[in-house]
């Protein structure tokens, strides 16, 4: 009876943990900027909703949406593979943005009342730590 009673505790115990996992990335604010002189782009992401800004001056007319289970699920993933204390340390495999050759990107995550903040990228070239989430992230996003 002991040995069930340990396996049931066992299992349980490693399902809230799952479930915990989860419930981080829904208090998780995921912000994508992408911008040059003539081009600006702000992906926010909360609570399964995706907010896309055009306009550096104003936020009034961003673009609301829900984002699907399905890449919402693959988002998810892509987020418990970043290590967050290190996003600051990570190194662009690109200069392109020094000369105008790219826009100049930043990824900024807000969890658990604190911030996370990659340095500079080339748009389009996100370091390979970060890539399939800032790819995923940009996926959302149609292209003109």
């Amino acid at each position: 009876m002991k040995i069930l009673t340990l396996l049931f505790l066992t299992l349980f115990m490693g399902k809230s943990c799952d479930s915990a996992k989860a419930q981080d990335m829904e208090a998780a604010v995921i912000e994508y900027t992408a911008n040059t002189r003539g081009f600006y782009q702000k992906i926010t992401i909360k609570n399964q909703m995706l907010s896309v800004s055009k306009d550096r001056n104003t936020e009034d007319n961003a673009v609301v949406t829900k984002i699907d289970d399905a890449k919402w699920n693959e988002l998810v993933t892509y987020f418990k593979e970043v290590k967050l204390e290190t996003l600051k340390d990570l190194k662009a495999p690109t200069e392109k943005r020094f000369y105008d050759g790219a826009a100049i990107a930043n990824l900024k995550i807000r969890h658990k009342d604190k911030v996370y903040e990659s340095t500079s990228f080339d748009h389009g070239f996100p370091p390979k730590e970060i890539k399939k989430l800032v790819d995923k992230i940009n996926s959302f996003v149609k292209k003109e």
